[in-house]
């Protein structure tokens, strides 16, 4: 029988686009941090909230959750992500 390698990469074509803008500054900001709940994800975002405050002087943190790291984030996550209408969000994975 035959050795057959197959290639883990994702081959899917995608359309080009551009980068979202960098703000300007953070001071004042709303920043939206969202743990996919993978072991150590909270510790991060704990460590970069306070940096994020302390040195950067962001304005407010919304913190969101995933139920599992497995799937994607369930309509009622993101619908709480936008209701919150923040200037920039951080997705943080652990392990």
């Amino acid at each position: 029988m035959p050795i057959v390698l197959v290639d883990p990469l994702d081959e899917t074509v995608r359309p080009k686009a551009t980068a979202a803008p960098r703000l300007a500054t953070l001071a004042g900001k709303t920043i939206a941090l969202l743990d996919i709940s993978k072991p150590g994800g909270s510790v991060f975002l704990d460590r970069l909230e306070a940096l994020l405050k302390d040195r950067y002087a962001v304005g407010t943190i919304v913190r969101l959750s995933k139920p599992t790291f497995t799937r994607p984030a369930p309509d009622e996550v993101l619908d709480r992500l936008f209701a919150a209408n923040p200037e920039a969000a951080i997705e943080a994975l652990a392990d």
